[in-house]
């Protein structure tokens, strides 16, 4: 889901989860690092803490949204029920 985000933003995109257990609860890791095509640029191991660092060439984001131009194509006008709140009367 987060590899679309990055496609469809046309952005670099960075998700961090955690590894360990907490609780009952058991967090898996598998953090990385996606360029604005998806491509995985950095993955972080499973079970052991890591930091990840990336080169990312921002002149990418300029390629990438001339030529898959998602932002440039919404319909903004269509967006006019987002600005209200969900028990808000019209």
């Amino acid at each position: 889901m987060q590899r679309s985000h990055a496609i469809a933003n046309g952005v670099f995109v960075a998700v961090a989860n955690r590894i360990g257990l907490e609780g009952n609860l058991e967090f898996w890791g598998g953090s990385f690092i996606a360029d604005p095509f998806g491509r995985i640029l950095a993955q972080a191991s499973s079970d052991q803490e890591e930091v990840l660092v990336a080169e990312c060439d921002l002149r990418l984001i300029d390629e990438t949204r001339r030529n898959w131009p998602f932002l440039r194509d919404r319909r903004i006008d269509a967006y006019g029920g987002l600005l209200q709140r969900f028990l808000d009367s019209k």
